[in-house]
Parts: C-alpha cells; sequence; structure tokens
C-alpha cells in the first residue's frame, strides 16, 4: 500500500524473488517500499521478512513477542516496535495498529491511512471484535478475510482438532462472518473489498464472489488469489488530486 512516492508492506508471506517478481509484474518496485509491518509470527506471514529487510535496508515494525516467537534473523538496528492505537508515520502513510484475536503470541491488524484514506488489513481473525467492527467502519477499502465456508470445513478431510482451532474463536473467520462483519459495518464511502487469505481446502473463490455481489451494493468486491498478485487499484476520496490516490494491491501468499 501506498502513494506516489512511498509504500509499506503488511507482512511478507512469500520469498523475497517471489514478492520481486509479483511486484514486476504490477509495474511495481521494493525501491518505493520504505517499510514492513508485521502482523504476527506465523510462518506464512513471515517466510520472506528476513531476505526483504536485509537486501533492501528495510525497518521491520514488530512487536517484542512476535520478533521472539518468528525467531526472525534481522539485525537489531532495523527493528521497530509498535504500540496499539500509536500511529507511526513513514512518509506521507500512516500506519496504525490494534490487536486482534488469533491463535498467536501478539497479533495485530492495521489501518494504513494516507491523504485522508483510510485502508484497512483484517486477516487471520479469530471472531469480529469491537476493535474490528469500529476500525472497519472508517475505511475507504478493507482486506478483509474469508477464510472458510463452515459446511466445506466440516464436511473436509482436515482432523476434527484442526477444524476447532480454525473456527474456534482464535483461528479464522468463514465466509459467513465475514459478510456480517461487510454487512453491519460497511460505511457508505467503502468503494472497494479485498477478500483474502481463503483456504485451499475449504473456500471457493466463485462461491465467495457470488456470495458478497449479492450484497455490494456501491462496494467493488475483489477476492485475492492465493496463487498470484491482485492488480494494483486506486483508492480516492471523491474530491482528491490524482497524485494523491493511495493504491494497494495483495502479492503474500497465506494458507
Amino acid at each position: 500500500m501506498g502513494n506516489s512516492r512511498e509504500a509499506v508492506l503488511v507482512d511478507a508471506g512469500i520469498s523475497c524473488r517471489e514478492t520481486e517478481k509479483r511486484m514486476k509484474r504490477l509495474g511495481l518496485s521494493m525501491t518505493k517500499v520504505k517499510a514492513l509491518f508485521i502482523s504476527h509470527e506465523h510462518s506464512d506471514h513471515i517466510r520472506g521478512v528476513a531476505v526483504l529487510a536485509k537486501k533492501y535496508q528495510l525497518p521491520v515494525y514488530i512487536t517484542p513477542d512476535t520478533l521472539r516467537h518468528g525467531q526472525l534473523d534481522i539485525l537489531p538496528s532495523q527493528v521497530h516496535t509498535f504500540t496499539a492505537a500509536e500511529a507511526v508515520q513513514i512518509g506521507d502513510i500512516r500506519v496504525t495498529a490494534f490487536p486482534k484475536l488469533h491463535d498467536a503470541a501478539d497479533p495485530y491488524s492495521f489501518v494504513v491511512a494516507c491523504g485522508g484514506v483510510n485502508i484497512g488489513v483484517f486477516t487471520d481473525i479469530g471472531a469480529p471484535c469491537n476493535g474490528l467492527t469500529h476500525h472497519f467502519t472508517q475505511c475507504h477499502a478493507a482486506f478483509l478475510e474469508a477464510n472458510y465456508d463452515e459446511e466445506m470445513l466440516d464436511k473436509g478431510r482436515y482432523p476434527y482438532f484442526l477444524k476447532n482451532r480454525i473456527r474456534g474463536g482464535k483461528g479464522h473467520l468463514s465466509n459467513r462472518q465475514a459478510l456480517e462483519v461487510f454487512l453491519a459495518h460497511r460505511p457508505a464511502f467503502m468503494t472497494h473489498l479485498f477478500l483474502s487469505h481463503l483456504s485451499k481446502d475449504n473456500n471457493n473463490p466463485e462461491l465467495v464472489q457470488s456470495l458478497f455481489d449479492q450484497h455490494a451494493g456501491n462496494t467493488r468486491i475483489v477476492v485475492a488469489s492465493r496463487y498470484e498478485e491482485t492488480a494494483v487499484y486506486h483508492i480516492q476520496l471523491p474530491s482528491a488530486a490524482p497524485v494523491a490516490r493511495p493504491t494497494v494491491t495483495v502479492l503474500e501468499l497465506f494458507n
């Protein structure tokens, strides 16, 4: 997410090489990225962090508990912490974190703001908490987890303990839960919703697209692929000049 001059990456779940390839295909460059923000220590969110940080000399914003449990090989000089509700300024970009419900050491969601536009990154969420619903109402665009279809999970091949972990309140949001968040808390000015972190085994992109399209209204629904980058989207206020438009895309691969 960024503007015409700078950008930030939230999590890095694929390798440095794959990140570079996907950005190049989009006409983007890693040299524009000024910081990494890490939500939690699960491998599908940190796999590329150490190499990206080293190669591009990037500051990594991460909590001490996440750093310790993730066992990331990052130079101490590149490690920066953040605190809930306290914005971090990266050029004209402002990133604010808030706690989320997930089975990780110290998990956070983020809101990225630039030019008056707020973009939420809400994935790996076990249940919709007050923080999620509060920040969702302020977003012009958002990445929202729609991890699993409840019937597919229930009838699928996962062992019982894993099914319970996923749906147990600190795992992931189902399609139904995500839709409930969207319907109850979508602001009138939300232009884009990026449905993210779909399970390979327990969900279907066409199913999710169809479910949300029925209720989309003026919001464009984009289902993010786990296999390739999404297009670049420009998010702006109705009165914003084109040069000020924040851009968003999805590069990461999530499990």
